[in-house]
């Protein structure tokens, strides 16, 4: 029973937090706003989480754990890799759709890789890792053939574009976000393209320089 009123409590602070964070940006909601908010002592919020950003960390846990299986479903049976990455993005998108306005309060942490916040800082490696095994999943049998230099860098690659794909969603203003879903299948469409033809032999010094490039990005981003 106690485990349960506890629970219950750390979702009435987090629901709480994700309220003001939307209505007034994450700057300005305080400890003392969100435990007001959630009907608890300043103190009770503290400890059950040390700071705002512990509830956003925690925000991303949750979200990241409801959409597994999601994923599943969605990607069963979906053949070709540009229709997997329209599918795998499409259910994130979905999974943040009633927080978007959160993920927008959170734009300036997420361009900070210091940030704990950040998707590329150390504190977020778990969600990131397992995001990235998403994107290892969906080349398996993907109907594309991938050169061995490419197959260890092109997770990563492809997480990159889907940030993209979800920093461009986060800012969209038009209906329903209809802009977003031209430009995933337009996007998806030209990178499984662009994967297809990297095997051609005209290609590799091409994809040489481009894994360059990415080493160079993925080094300056990534938190050890």
């Amino acid at each position: 029973m106690a485990g349960l009123k506890s629970e219950e409590t750390r979702g009435r602070i987090v629901a709480a937090a994700l309220s003001l964070f939307r209505e007034r940006g994450f700057e300005a909601a305080t400890m003392r706003d969100i435990a007001d908010a959630a009907g608890v002592a300043t103190g009770a919020a503290y400890y059950y989480f040390p700071s705002k950003e512990a509830i956003v960390l925690e925000f991303y846990r949750s979200s990241a754990g409801e959409m597994q299986a999601r994923l599943e479903a969605a990607l069963q049976d979906v053949d070709g890799l540009e229709q997997r990455l329209i599918e795998l993005i499409r259910v994130k998108l979905a999974q943040f759709a009633p927080n978007r306005a959160v993920l927008r309060a959170l734009l300036r942490n997420g361009a900070d890789p210091g940030c704990p916040l950040s998707p590329f800082s150390a504190q977020t490696k778990e969600i990131r890792d397992a995001d990235m095994a998403w994107f290892r999943r969906i080349l398996v049998d993907c109907g594309t053939r991938i050169p061995k230099d490419l197959q260890p860098q092109l997770p990563g690659i492809l997480w990159f574009y889907q940030m993209g794909i979800i920093l461009f969603w986060v800012i969209d203003e038009s209906a329903g976000q209809a802009r977003t879903e031209q430009l995933l299948q337009l996007s998806a469409r030209s990178v499984a393209f662009l994967v297809r033809v990297s095997s051609l032999p005209l290609m590799r010094p091409v994809r040489k320089a481009a894994l360059e490039m990415v080493e160079i990005v993925a080094g300056s981003q990534f938190a050890d």
